[in-house]
Parts: C-alpha cells; sequence; structure tokens
C-alpha cells in the first residue's frame, strides 16, 4: 500500500517540482515502487521527466479528475527505474471551476475527493506515490492534501523563507480537522542553500529552531547542474550521476524510507 505524500508551498520557486522530480527519482533507485503526480497546469515535472505533452492525447491529471477516463489510463511508465507519471496540461488550469460546478448540479458530489478517489484505485500497485502541487492553495492543492498521508514543506534558504508558511500550517490543520485527520507534516526541506552566504546558514538555523525534528537533515544546495538537468528530461541521479544534488535527493529518499520505519 502506497505511502502518499505531497510537496506543498503556496510560494513559487522554492523547489517543490524540482523536489518531486529528483525525490521520486531516487526513491525509484532506491527499488521502490513510485508514482509521480504532476497537479501543476505548468506540467513543468511531466516535462522535467522528458514527457512530450503534445504525445498526451487527453490522457493526464485533468482527465483523470474529470472522470473522463480512469486513472490508471493517465499513468505514463517513464525510462527510469520504477517511476510513473501522471502527467499535467495546461487543461488542468480550469479544473477548479468545473469540480465547483460539479458540486454545486450534485450536492452528494464530493470536489475535494476526487484525487483521492482517483488514488485509491492504484494505490495497492505502489510503494510511493508523490503529489507536486502548484505554487496556491486553492481546490487543486485541497485535493492533493485530501488525498495525501503526509506533506512535505520545501523551504527556500533566503530572506522571507518563513514568509506565508503560517497560513501554509493553517490551511493543513484546516484539512486535517475538517476532511484527513490522518494527515502529518512528513518534513520541512531546506532548499537552495548557499553555503557562501551567511544569510542561507542563518535561515536554516531559524528554520530548524522553527521545526525542531521536522526538518530534514538533508539539505538540497543550490547548483547549476540541478537547474539543467529538466530541460534534458531527466532528473539529476541520470543527468549528472556524480553531482552533488544527486547524492542529497539520494539522502533524502533514504530519510522518507527511515522516518516511514520509525513512525
Amino acid at each position: 500500500m502506497a505511502k502518499v505524500i505531497s510537496l506543498v508551498n503556496q510560494k513559487g520557486g522554492v523547489g517543490k517540482t524540482t523536489t518531486s522530480i529528483n525525490l521520486s527519482a531516487a526513491l525509484g533507485k532506491l527499488g521502490k515502487k513510485t508514482l509521480l503526480i504532476d497537479l501543476d497546469p505548468q506540467g513543468n515535472a511531466s516535462t522535467g521527466l522528458g514527457i512530450n505533452k503534445g504525445d498526451i492525447n487527453g490522457k493526464s491529471i485533468y482527465e483523470c479528475l474529470t472522470n473522463e477516463i480512469p486513472f490508471k489510463d493517465g499513468i505514463i511508465k517513464t525510462k527510469f527505474s520504477n517511476l510513473s507519471i501522471v502527467p499535467a496540461t495546461i487543461n488542468l488550469a480550469g479544473v477548479d471551476i468545473e469540480l465547483v460546478e460539479k458540486a454545486q448540479e450534485n450536492p452528494e458530489y464530493r470536489m475535494n475527493e476526487q484525487l483521492k478517489l482517483c488514488i485509491e484505485t492504484v494505490r495497492n500497485k505502489y510503494d510511493y506515490i508523490i503529489i507536486d502541487c502548484p505554487p496556491s492553495l486553492g481546490l487543486l492543492t485541497t485535493n492533493a492534501l485530501v488525498g495525501s498521508d503526509a506533506v512535505i514543506i520545501p523551504v527556500q534558504c533566503e530572506f522571507f523563507a518563513l514568509e506565508g508558511i503560517a497560513q501554509l500550517l493553517n490551511t493543513i490543520i484546516i484539512t486535517r480537522t475538517r476532511l484527513n485527520p490522518n494527515l502529518e507534516i512528513e518534513g520541512v526541506l531546506l532548499t537552495m542553500l548557499d553555503p557562501r552566504t551567511n544569510l542561507g546558514l542563518q535561515v536554516v538555523e531559524d528554520i530548524r529552531k522553527y521545526f525542531g525534528d521536522k526538518t530534514f537533515n538533508t539539505i538540497i544546495p543550490r547548483l547549476i547542474r540541478l537547474v539543467e538537468a529538466p530541460s534534458h528530461g531527466e532528473p539529476i541521479n541520470e543527468y549528472d550521476p556524480a553531482n552533488r544534488a544527486t547524492e542529497a535527493y539520494n539522502n533524502l529518499a533514504k530519510e522518507v524510507i527511515e522516518r516511514d520505519g520509525t513512525k
């Protein structure tokens, strides 16, 4: 039975998609059968794993959420070890309105649970299901939180790192209270660290003081090769196996697996 983990932060540019791609790929390399769900209308996680959106032909997460196709038909096996993906296209940008309209037409329609219902149909086929959320706290992110067991919060090692975190934590608490009592914070992940700056190191200290043992030991460095990899349609462990970022995401994957073992 898969552990379902959402990558959530309403701020853009904090490393959600980069982490979604590379954590999924690292879990796959460690022998864990992994499914990545691209829930961002920009579809960057799909592109970052070499998916040509022109070849999707109506089989994306949008069609799954609107019940046009079974969820299993939206899954694409990638060329990377133990890794599959449900891709996203720009069609996903308008799905919020469609889900709300369906809920207005039918009071029994559960617009917050459509992704959960999709996931349940394949959950026993994977070890991990990773969800790349959009940079907002709208209906798509709510669907992800309702369908997840846990949340990873990527936080950039830069000024204003904690800006908006209180709002995100409040959203998680509300979701847990009203919709998903089993939702946990898997951990807070520090990303884009430039160790040459005092500010970056100060942010690391502040985050660890604020979140305590919820902060992952692994810190993702700011590296050019990590930025380049998605443009080649590859995770960093394929694009540059010897890179420090490859080691970092491998360590993160091991931490995720170890945390599951201690719960």
